[in-house]
């Protein structure tokens, strides 16, 4: 029984003691050091000492900011008109401090912004005045009719539509110049009040691009013709609705581009639903210079032309077949891409065959 009480009493006495010790003891999990033990490492102020002591000086050298150029924001802004906002001190103010009369000095810029106006719609009605002859239709005159005459008014871009220019233009540029479908261009209006649908933005797309577009559309293919140098392709697309042919069915746009060296830097492009070369013959007609394509024989229909080869796809050709082939007779000259004759590295050349039939240029890029 006595056994049993000093047992109870000793786990009491060292509950309390680990009790006193986590409660009032020391924080750290370091043991304290044993008079004649040897330590592998030192305390953390020491280390951090010691590392202070050995860590080598770095200079830093000295940012200094470059300021701004003068005349880069008025550079900016010069092509923009200019309004001068001004406000004045009213004759009836007293000086702030004192009391006294104010008198102007003079006028302090104090920033330069710039503004945003939005764009605003207006119903515009065009009205004309009709005048009528006095004279006619009268018994002293030859002519028994009467005769009204109406004063001159500029003619619509679209008969019987209520777009204009203006209007036309912007859903055009919005389309094509900066990549915004119709669908998103009809909330848009819608937001501003015009209701717009999809269906007239691409009817006024058409009707504009086929009435107005047509003639400078031409000129373009006929500066092209009057190059020296020029870079033909097709690629095939799929028409999702076109009358008499299947979505699936493959049709082909045209490319023409002038050469980097020409003075004219023009693009043209042409829809067809085929891949027959005729078409290419068509659209070069009257030229007589080299032509840039790869091999597909269809060019061959193109008349009176120079035909040229470019260095990608003539793929594996070593760089000594070069010279052999200028030599041999086999092709009358070597063509950059930008135009220049022998100029431009290996990589980048173009080979001119027109003595070669369809079938031996063939067999050389195999």
């Amino acid at each position: 029984m006595i056994t049993k009480q000093n047992i109870q009493i000793e786990n009491m006495i060292q509950a309390l003691l680990h009790a006193q010790k986590k409660l009032f003891g020391a924080s750290t999990e370091i043991s304290g050091q044993i008079k004649g033990q040897m330590t592998l490492f030192g305390t953390a102020q020491e280390l951090a000492r010691q590392l202070f002591e050995e860590q080598e000086k770095i200079t830093i050298r000295n940012y200094t900011r470059t300021a701004r150029k003068p005349g880069v924001r008025k550079e900016m802004l010069a092509g923009l008109p200019k309004i001068v906002e001004e406000y004045e001190i009213p004759a009836e103010d007293e000086c702030s401090r004192c009391g006294g009369t104010l008198k102007v000095i003079g006028k302090e810029i104090v920033r330069t912004e710039v503004e945003f106006e939005p764009a605003k719609l207006k119903v515009k009605q065009i009205v004309r005045q009709v005048a009528k002859c006095t004279e006619c239709g009268t018994d002293k005159s030859e002519y028994p009719k009467d005769h009204f005459q109406k004063a001159a008014v500029p003619r619509a871009i679209l008969s019987h539509s209520i777009a204009t220019p203006a209007l036309a233009a912007q859903v055009m540029y919005q389309k094509f110049g900066m990549g915004i479908p119709f669908a998103r261009q009809e909330r848009d209006w819608f937001c501003r009040g015009l209701v717009l649908s999809r269906g007239n933005m691409a009817n006024w797309t058409i009707r504009c691009s086929e009435e107005w577009l047509t003639p400078i559309y031409d000129r373009i293919l006929e500066k092209l013709r009057e190059c020296e140098l020029l870079h033909m392709d097709e690629t095939r697309i799929q028409c999702n609705k076109e009358k008499g042919k299947k979505a699936s069915s493959e049709s082909f746009m045209w490319v023409i581009r002038s050469a980097e060296c020409e003075e004219i830097q023009a693009a043209f492009f042409y829809y067809s639903r085929t891949r027959n070369g005729d078409i290419a013959r068509e659209l070069l007609f009257q030229f007589h210079e080299h032509l840039i394509t790869d091999v597909y024989s269809g060019y061959e229909k193109v008349d009176d032309v120079t035909r040229a080869l470019c260095w990608p796809i003539a793929g594996g050709w070593p760089r000594i077949i070069i010279p052999v082939l200028l030599f041999s007779g086999f092709c009358t000259c070597v063509v950059s891409n930008q135009g220049y004759w022998w100029k431009k590295p290996l990589s980048d050349v173009l080979i001119v065959m027109p003595a070669a039939t369809p079938i031996l240029r063939k067999s050389f890029l195999m």
